[in-house]
This record gives C-alpha cells, structure tokens and sequence, in this order.
C-alpha cells in the first residue's frame, strides 16, 4: 500500500488497483482529498500491470459532497473538473464502490468513473438546488446521459437522495454488491470487466438516453410548469434546467463549460451565499454555549399532551411518528373523540398519497392511548400542556401536573406568547418546566422554539434540543419574553400593516408586495386563513379597529367565505369592496386623509421594524445569535430562504442603510422606528452580526 497523502492511499491486488480515500468523517472532497485522488489516478496510470481501479473510500460513506468551508475562498488545485477529467480519461476501467451517501460533488466523481457499484443501502443524490446552486462538476451533463433528461432533472431538482436498488432500476448503477461486502463485490465487478476486455465507459461518449430528448422542448417546458410553485423566486432551479438542456442540444464539452459558468454565477450571487448560510445557521442552532454536546439528556420513553385539538394532536403526531407512546388528555370526551378521528384521519390520507402504509396508520395508532383525567400523566417522562392561551388555566394546570407527574418528568408549555417563568412558578419543580413552542400544524412545521425559563435545568434544554432532533424538528433555544423570538417580532410586522392599511394601502396591497419579496402569503390573507376571530369575543368587541368591525358583520376569514377577501366556493381570494369602503371608513373616523403609498415603503416599513425588533431581542439574549433568530422566521413564518433570514437580509442591505430608513421613518411616523441601541451601534462602527 502507498500513501498518497493524509486523505488518501494506493494498492494494488494482482492487476486491480485500488484507490482509498479517507478523510472523515464524511470524506467532503477537500483540496487535499482532491489532490490525493488525482495522485491516485495519476499511479494508477503508471503502475504497470494494472488492467483495473476501484474507487472506494474508508469510513461509514463514500464523498458525501464539496468542502463548503472553501466556498467564499481562493481556489485551491487541483479543481474538481480537472480531478474528474483525469478519472474520466484514464484509460483503464475504474469502478466508482458506493456505500453511505454519494451526494453532489460525490456523485459527479462516481459519475466521472467509468461503472458503479454500491452497497444496496447506499444513497444517490444531487443536493446543488437547497444550497442556491446547480451541479458544477458535470452532474448535469452526465447524468442525463445515463439515466435522461426527464429523470435527470427529477433527481437534480427535488435535491432529494435516490436509494441504491432505485439507482439500479433507473441505469445508474452497474451492479448491487452484498451488504458488508463491497470491496470485495468491486473488485470481482472489476475481474469480469478485466476478463471480457471491457474498455473504460465515459458517459461524456453516450448519447442514446439524451437523443430521445433532443427536438423536444415540450419536455423542458412541462417541468417548468410543474417545478413553477415550489420554486417561485428561486433562481437556481431554472439554470438547472437549462444546464441539462445543454446537455441534450450541445456537444459535451460545451454543455459542460457553461454549467461551470452557471455554477460559478450562482455560487457568486445572493441567494447561493444566503441558502449556504441557512445550512449553516440550522447546525449552529443546535450548539447551546454553556450546554456542552456531552450534557446528558433524560430518556423519553413516553410522553402525555393535554388538549386532543388542533394544536395537540398534531404535538402527539409529532412523537408518534417516532415510535414514542402518547397518552392525550381532554376534559371532554367529544373534544378526545374529534382529536382521534382528526389524527386517524391525518394518517390515513397520507397513506393514501402514498406516505405512508396502512400498516404504519395501525401502528402508530396502536401507540396512541386517550384519557380525561391527568391521573394518566403519573409515568409519563414528559407532559406537553397545548391548552388555550390563558396565563390563569395554565398555572392551574401545571399546578395540578405538579402533584401528578412523578419525580424527574419533563413539564413544557406550548404557549405562543405567555411568561414561562410564571408557568413554572405554579410547581416546586420549576428546573423540570421548559417551552416547547410547536408551530402549526404542529405535524408539519420544522420549528421548535424552546423557551428556557431563569430556572429551567441544561438537563432538561438538552433533552428538549436532543429530543426536537429525534422528532424531526429544527430545535432553537429562546429566552422568555412576550412572544419569544418569532411572535415578537411578527407582532412589529403587524402593528405596521395595520397602519399601513389605515394610511391608505388596501390589505392585497401590502400582502402583494411581502409575496412578492417572497412569503408564501401575506398578513392578511393569513389571518383569513387562520381565522380573524382567534381570541375575538362578540361581548367585549367594540368596533375599535378593522378586525373587530369585520368579526361583527360575520367575516372572520376564509371559513365564513369573507374576512379581509371575498372567497368563493374554492376559498380563492378576491379583493373586497365592502373591506375597502370599510378600511376607508375606519381612516376617515380617525381623522387620516388616505394617501398613495409605494411598494418600496410597504415593504421597509414591514420589514425593517422586524430587524429592530431582532436586534433588540439579541441585546436582551432573548437568542443566542442573530443567525438563531433567522433560522426562527425562516422555519416557522415562511420567510424566503433565498434571502436568509431577516438578520441577514438586514446585514446583506448594510446596517448602516436600515438605520438612516428608521430614522427617516421615526421622525415622521414616531418612536415605533426607533433603532435599538444595538443596531445604532453597529451602524456607528460598520460592524454587523
């Protein structure tokens, strides 16, 4: 055995080479592993007698992608075209041996060899696409030529992994090795190969997969209009596919040069550098600075949610979905039977799209026990508390868990809004109480912001962060103030659409322009969707501001068919002309003479006040970093990921720049823009987050 360098290193069995690399832990191509890849080929080429070379790597996964810690950095050499070029050159057979995750550049180099073989639980896949990028290494060159265009583009686009036996199926793999055994299965791939004279395959000579594609343009233009949603505002997705329609309509190594050119744009643009720091921000959350990755967690075997609505029985989907037995309580039996139904029902229409087996409906049902008592909470490790938000009833309730819960059980609190400290004080066991704010529905969303109240133990964070990962979520640590991070800051977006609409902006102006900056939707129409009268009485209502006029004439959102729009049978939204004549009103009561209001200023008077309120939240450590506070608005309120987040967005703009908008709005609107002293003082010294 020769070692190459740190990362890599050469042997030779008979007439088979071998080429290792090791760099874990996931051996990310690197410059070094780069350049002892490119040596390894180089001996392979010299060593006489060799007929064949397995390309494998040591460790628990074949190249599971680019070292992203280089982008934003010189370019080191070898550059991984050049490294592919030399495998895809050399003229020998070289087998790519897969097992893990063969992801992004991992995939290009496997692609660059000349025959696959993989581990039948090895995976496949293209992930360019969540980081704002294509394949720059020919991945959208090759691949079409192997698989096509159409499946090409599936795989590229939906950035998803494909499991080996499915890569099998569809012509990217030569051949499945046993489990356990891929070594050994590569290299008598590699002596059948050797015995028959077979000569190296560079997919840049196939053609037959792509010429089914060329002259079709229909093909490109159906999954535009398929991929058109999901990736609205996105940039990356359309160069992809234009990337692969190079590949149908332009010799190789045109197609592949203006990929790299691609490539090299969007790894230099906005949205890369935002979507990059994302994956980032989301690892980085998980790091708590004075809980250390060793803090022990506790065991959760079980777990009891109070309230079998909406809210809870998507809290109890959450732990059922990962094997954990819950125990949901309700006061009333009808509220527990609708609650079961609605989660059955959940289940069984994700088993029809294809989700799920209606064997896993069974099972996870199977671990579902309903209860009207709290008695039933006496074992449980943990008790979620997801009943109506009201300071009194919850003290009550943890009250009563206090005297029913055994020693050691975890007590959260899925308030939106309330002071755990307070919650917590209602027990002799306030080290045991933390915040589990799910957001709804609560099955779905990945947020999970966890309120660490003054006297919460690192145990019980630790767990609440250990146990967001085994459910599924992305776990952020909050501190305790009205609303936490997310509803805090949505609460200065709201209060300035309000105004803005009073000034003379109608609702479907300011919704046009946050989803044209990229939400999903805007305030109004989602508190039509989610319904205006949430914590509206018809006793205490007194026409003071526009949702209470609406609530008393009956529109309370999407499920009266009126609230801010006008619905049809279908709940699509028109614009209202009673809403108008109503917001019109309500101004002219007020003494506002209406105004004509730009796009530029909806959006920096809806958005701006949401940095300054970030800010303020970070100068009290209400979040651990301004990065946290990013991953909150982009998990758990539809921000655009392409833009980063709204910390991130602000810094992006310059925070000099949002503090002259703040104060040129303060001085006319008033002290709701005023910038918090740390954003001033950023400003002042050219620092940022």
């Amino acid at each position: 055995m020769i070692s190459i360098n740190p990362t890599a290193a050469f042997m030779v069995d008979g007439d088979i080479a071998t080429i290792m690399l090791d760099s874990p832990p996931v051996n990310a191509l690197s410059a070094e592993v780069r350049a002892g890849l490119k040596r390894g080929v180089e001996l392979a080429s010299d060593v006489q007698g060799v007929k064949a070379v397995v390309l494998i790597c040591a460790g628990r996964t074949f190249i599971a992608g680019a070292d992203i810690s280089e982008f934003g950095k010189p370019p080191t050499a070898p550059l991984l075209p050049s490294v592919l070029d030399a495998i895809e050159n050399l003229g020998k057979p070289v087998i790519a041996a897969v097992h893990g995750s063969a992801l992004g550049g991992g995939f290009e180099v496997a692609l660059a060899a000349h025959y696959r073989i993989a581990a039948p639980s090895a995976k496949f896949g293209l992930p360019e696409i969540k980081l704002g990028l294509i394949p720059g290494a020919g991945g959208t060159q090759r691949l079409p030529r192997l698989i096509g265009a159409q499946k090409a583009l599936e795989l590229i686009l939906s950035g998803d992994p494909v499991g080996a036996p499915e890569a099998k199926e569809w012509g990217i793999l030569d051949e499945l090795a046993e489990e356990g055994s891929l070594h050994e299965s590569a290299k008598a791939f590699a002596r059948k190969l050797i015995d028959r004279g077979a000569p190296p395959r560079r997919l840049r000579d196939v053609s037959e997969k792509i010429d089914a594609a060329r002259g079709k343009p229909e093909i490109f233009e159906t999954i535009r209009k398929a991929y058109a949603r999901k990736f609205r505002g996105f940039e990356a997705w359309e160069r992809a596919i234009a990337s692969v329609k190079n590949a149908v309509d332009l010799p190789f190594d045109e197609g592949i040069a203006r990929e790299r050119e691609m490539f090299e744009s969007l790894k230099a643009g906005n949205q890369s550098k935002a979507q990059r720091y994302v994956f980032f921000s989301e690892r980085q959350a998980a790091k708590i600075p004075d809980i250390g990755g060793a803090e022990p967690g506790r065991s959760i075997g079980s777990v009891g949610v109070i309230g079998a609505g909406t809210m809870g029985g998507g809290i109890a989907m959450n732990f059922l979905n990962a094997g954990i037995p819950v125990t949901i309580v309700d006061a009333s039996s009808d509220a527990l039977g609708r609650g079961l139904q609605t989660i059955r029902r959940n289940y069984e229409n994700s088993a029809r799209k294809g989700r799920l087996t209606f064997a896993d409906v069974e099972a996870r049902m199977s671990r579902l026990t309903a209860a009207l008592d709290y008695s039933a909470f006496s074992d449980q490790d943990l008790i979620v508390e997801a009943a109506f938000e009201d300071m009194a009833l919850k003290k009550d309730i943890f009250a009563r868990l206090d005297v029913i819960a055994k020693p050691g059980a975890i007590l959260a609190t899925n308030t939106s809004y309330l002071d755990v400290d307070q919650i917590a004080a209602a027990t002799k066991r306030p080290e045991d109480v933390v915040g589990l704010h799910f957001f709804s529905p609560a099955n779905v969303m990945r947020l999970l912001e966890i309120v660490r109240a003054a006297k919460t133990s690192k145990t019980v964070v630790a767990t609440a962060m250990q146990l967001a990962l085994r459910i599924g979520k992305i776990g952020v640590v909050v501190g305790v103030c009205h609303g936490f991070v997310g509803n805090r800051m949505l609460a200065a977006r709201q209060r300035e659409a309000m105004k803005l609409i009073v000034e003379g902006a109608m609702p479907w102006d300011v919704d046009r322009v946050l989803v044209d900056f990229g939400f999903p939707m805007g305030p109004f129409a989602m508190s039509d969707l989610a319904g205006l009268d949430i914590g509206w009485s018809r006793s205490t209502s007194t026409r003071s501001t526009i949702r209470e006029i609406l609530c008393e004439e009956g529109r309370r959102g999407q499920k009266t068919g009126a609230g801010y729009y006008d619905y049809d049978e279908a709940r699509n939204a028109r614009p209202s002309m009673f809403v108008e004549e109503v917001v019109r009103e309500f101004s002219k009561n007020k003494g506002v003479a209406p105004r004509a209001i730009s796009d530029e200023e909806i959006l920096e008077r809806c958005i701006f006040p949401m940095i300054n309120e970030g800010a303020k939240i970070l100068d009290e450590g209400k979040a651990l970093r301004a990065s946290d506070i990013d991953v909150v608005w982009i998990n758990g309120y539809g921000w655009p990921v392409y833009r980063g987040g709204p910390m991130f967005y602000g810094a992006s703009l310059g925070l000099e720049n949002v503090v002259v908008r703040l104060e040129t709005f303060q001085a006319v609107l008033g002290d709701d823009f005023k910038p918090s002293p740390l954003l001033a003082r950023m400003a002042r010294q050219g620092t940022s987050w």
